[in-house]
């Protein structure tokens, strides 16, 4: 069962395609998981298309309002039908292979990530990370995979981070979170996530993790060049 999901204010801006892509990627991969957010996605994208046919129509006048209803209609038909072409043709393209495979596991995607998986894995140890080119200078997106009985050391933020988690499972002192978990964090947070099984999370941050313990606080100096 999915208990984190992004709040209302991040589904009306992804409805409205306010969002940068990382983040855009986050909310349609959690909504191809989650019924509930695909629901709500569905009313909010309805309710603006809406409220835009409405402006429109408020904003002619009465002698043109029948030729405008009418270009209006149609827009929103080509583009009905141009939206069903790209759906048909990403339903029958069975050629097109969207997953990944990093240690011996194998892992479908969320259809969002089709195009996006153009590098390699790297890593030590336990944890990986494939990174995503978003095209945004600050915030870094990436497929992160941490093996079984492996965790990442503890760590606050100096930014924002935000996890997807999935597959697999991982917990930290807050909770244990299943696929579909859309969990942000910030500087308020400090946590060591762990997994027993394995796991596969999409990750976005806008800044260096900030490690509190142990060796792995010999890697704060030099975090500009790992996030």
């Amino acid at each position: 069962m999915i208990n984190y999901h992004p709040d209302q204010h991040l589904l009306s801006l992804h409805a409205k395609g306010e969002l940068p892509l990382s983040m855009s990627i986050a909310i349609s991969a959690h909504a191809e998981l989650c019924p509930h957010c695909q629901q709500q996605l569905d009313q909010v994208t309805i309710a603006l298309s809406e409220q835009q046919f409405e402006s429109a129509v408020k904003t002619q006048s009465v002698d043109t309002n029948n030729n405008q209803l009418d270009a209006l209609l149609e827009q929103l038909l080509n583009s009905t039908l141009d939206t069903l072409e790209v759906e048909q043709a990403s339903t029958v393209d069975p050629i097109e292979d969207n997953s990944v495979s990093i240690k011996g596991q194998h892992y479908p995607l969320p259809k969002v990530f089709r195009k996006q998986i153009n590098a390699s894995w790297q890593g030590i140890g336990k944890v990986s990370r494939l990174r995503l080119d978003t095209g945004e200078p600050q915030a870094r997106a990436s497929l992160l995979h941490i093996a079984a009985n492996g965790e990442i050391p503890e760590h606050t933020h100096k930014g924002a981070e935000l996890t997807l988690l999935l597959a697999g499972e991982f917990s930290d002192c807050y909770n244990t979170y299943k696929p579909g978990d859309f969990m942000l964090l910030d500087k308020d947070h400090q946590h060591s996530p762990k997994t027993l099984e394995g796991c596969l999370c999409y990750t976005i941050v806008d800044a260096p993790l900030y490690f509190t313990k142990g060796f792995s606080k010999l890697l704060n100096p030099i975090g500009d060049l790992l996030y």
